[in-house]
């Protein structure tokens, strides 16, 4: 039990760093970009790239992952995503689902349809084994671990700048009113890009770290769109710890769900959003009032 909680946290984790993004440009731009599992798909065909053909090291290509999803992210803001920020969410929606498909379609054309395969470094790839007696028994695969390290010091890091940077009250000022905004000096335009690129460096962060958990082909972002929108649906739009705490929930529920009634498949974790949702339409972690 202890194996499958541990499992399922670092499952939540990967989940949370793939769909915060989401939760950052939904809840802060007010844009649905069902395009976002994309750039995850980007990040880690990248890094897969970077490791069969150029044999770059695994811990060079996370930085390198995050760059090259988070370049892309600023130059579609720049070229397309912009000319949508005011028109009717339905619009955005097929806007961004249509894009999904290119990027499926590219992906497969370029890279072939084949599930990658990704080689983690040696010190990756063991297990330690915990236990005293009979009272506890708990298995740690070291990539979990560092999956775990990992995304715990990327959510203290966007929570800090979001909460206590001049970056994060320009942007929150940026959504509250972009006029006054602009008038006061704030380069709303600018600011606007840096989230939308900063959304899509992370999904690509999480597209690299999840290839070897997730498995990676050309149909990613179709596979995991409902999970991403689930964690933002469930844990809310107007913080980074709703969405935090959905993604372990998800996560453990999945596992656990998958190891106990394999023959359910996900059938308990959309059984789960459905009565959540029931329960609190506007997610489990909202704050007072908000949308």
């Amino acid at each position: 039990m202890l194996t499958i909680l541990f499992d399922g946290i670092a499952y939540g984790m990967l989940l949370f760093i793939l769909a915060v993004g989401l939760s950052v440009t939904m809840g802060l731009m007010n844009f649905i970009n069902l395009a976002h599992g994309a750039f995850a798909m980007v990040g880690g065909y990248l890094t897969v790239m970077l490791m069969q053909r150029w044999d770059v090291p695994f811990l060079w290509c996370l930085p390198i992952a995050f760059a090259g999803a988070a370049l892309l992210g600023a130059v579609l803001e720049r070229t397309l995503y912009r000319h949508m920020y005011r028109k009717p969410h339905l619009d955005q929606v097929l806007f961004s689902i249509g894009l999904t498909f290119m990027s499926v379609a590219s992906v497969d054309y370029f890279m072939g349809s084949q599930q990658q395969i990704m080689q983690l470094p040696e010190w990756l790839r063991g297990r330690t084994e915990l236990w005293a007696g009979e009272v506890f028994e708990l298995g740690m695969g070291h990539y979990r671990l560092f999956i775990i390290a990992v995304c715990a010091a990327l959510t203290v890091g966007l929570q800090f700048v979001l909460a206590k940077t001049r970056f994060g009250s320009r942007l929150r000022a940026s959504v509250d009113d972009a006029r006054v905004a602009a008038g006061l000096g704030i380069r709303v335009n600018l600011i606007f890009a840096a989230t939308f690129a900063m959304g899509s460096g992370l999904a690509g962060l999480g597209g690299a770290l999840g290839a070897e958990v997730l498995g990676l082909d050309p149909t990613f972002p179709l596979k995991f769109m409902v999970y991403f929108l689930i964690v933002v649906a469930v844990g809310g739009t107007s913080s980074i710890t709703g969405p935090l705490w959905a993604a372990l929930l998800l996560g453990i529920a999945d596992v656990a769900g998958k190891y106990y009634m394999p023959k359910l498949g996900s059938f308990i974790v959309y059984s789960l959003m459905i009565a959540i949702l029931i329960w609190r339409p506007q997610g489990l972690f909202v704050r007072k009032g908000g949308r």
